[in-house]
């Protein structure tokens, strides 16, 4: 079922082509039931089984140790940011958190609501153009955690390690660039991320988290939104998102199927060096936005010598059936989005199509 369009979007984002072709078999008939997965309760065994097994392969897959419980959630990586403060901070004490663009940003403000929050670094002054420096951070000694975010898909920088937090447990929000990349779910305490980049459709999110810190969850918290309630029932305590769970399912499959996080990231290297090469090649017709030693792997955004050029590039682009590189609303510009699903040749066709561009237009 290979598709002429290349997907760049920023999410809802591209899917690996064996998912789509699973789940359009299961909407027809799921496990053999004859039900579409859409319709198959989600207190059946075959859901059930299935639930079961996405959590074995979440724990095999990113390697998450057995002290640390998959939970999947409703209300995107923005519940998260209410939710996180609620559950893991205590009354009288700090949050620290991280300020590197408009979704860190988002979740000071919810943190805010909540309690005390003591952002320990910032690079907004310089239009989140740099990931702060590790050596930086002044952590607060007794936080209840600290907040980061490890990709930011509308400025492009990434974190390239994380910072060591001692015994304060560090939170990150991944969306954009869970397993991209190998990471040692051993450093944080809590991860969560909105399925609709790199690990399925919109509608679940998934959380891991520690289980230490399912213990600190308020007993008089409204009952949805204590993490102990989501544990306690297998994250069926309220119908579920069925099919998004299905499709992060199979995604694990594919990544188990490509040889793992460790194969999965490999390519993302290279497929980033192809956008990387033609703009670091460019003489600065295509100006990269954030500093070299912070750049993005999963999103790139740059900018043309004018609007005008870049309106131009993204109508051309979408007649050559490149789709979705029209930069974030809030920066302007161009962002190419290459999430895991999208394949090496689709991203060489992107960079083909920006040295032909460039030629013609410069």
């Amino acid at each position: 079922m290979a598709r002429d369009v290349s997907i760049f979007n920023a999410g809802p984002a591209v899917l690996p082509e064996p998912v789509i072709k699973s789940t359009a078999e299961a909407i027809l008939n799921f496990a053999g039931t004859g039900m579409s997965i859409m319709e198959v309760s989600h207190r059946s065994k075959e859901f059930e089984n299935l639930l079961n097994d996405t959590i074995e392969r979440f724990h095999r897959v990113m390697n998450i140790p057995e002290n640390y419980k998959i939970l999947f959630l409703q209300g995107g990586a923005s519940m998260q940011f209410g939710m996180v403060p609620m559950n893991l901070r205590a009354a009288g004490q700090v949050a620290d958190y991280v300020d590197t663009g408009m979704w860190a940003n988002k979740a000071i403000k919810e943190a805010k609501r909540e309690g005390a929050v003591n952002v320990i670094a910032s690079s907004k002054a310089d239009n989140y153009a740099y990931i702060p420096e590790l050596k930086d951070l002044k952590f607060t000694p007794d936080a209840a955690y600290c907040h980061i975010t490890s990709n930011n898909t509308i400025y492009g920088t990434q974190w390239q390690s994380f910072p060591d937090t001692g015994n304060v447990p560090l939170v990150a929000d991944m969306s954009s660039d869970i397993m991209s990349k190998v990471i040692d779910v051993n450093q944080f305490g809590l991860i969560y991320a909105g399925a609709q980049k790199n690990i399925g459709p919109s509608g679940v999110t998934v959380v891991i988290i520690r289980d230490d810190l399912v213990e600190r969850c308020p007993e008089n918290l409204y009952t949805m939104l204590s993490y102990k309630t989501h544990v306690e029932n297998n994250s069926l305590f309220n119908t579920c998102p069925v099919i998004a769970i299905y499709v992060v399912h199979e995604v694990l499959k594919w990544v188990e199927d490509m040889g793992g996080v460790a194969a999965v990231e490999k390519l993302n290297n290279q497929k980033a060096a192809l956008i990387y090469d033609v703009m670091d090649a460019s003489n600065g017709y295509y100006k990269g936005t954030v500093d070299k030693g912070s750049r993005s792997k999963m999103n790139i955004p740059f900018r043309l010598p004018s609007e005008e050029l870049e309106k131009k590039f993204v109508k051309e682009s979408e007649a050559k059936q490149l789709i979705g590189l029209k930069g974030h609303r809030a920066v302007g510009g161009i962002r190419a989005s290459i999430y895991n699903a999208i394949e090496v040749e689709n991203v060489k066709r992107l960079a083909d199509f920006m040295v032909d561009f460039a030629k013609q237009n410069a």
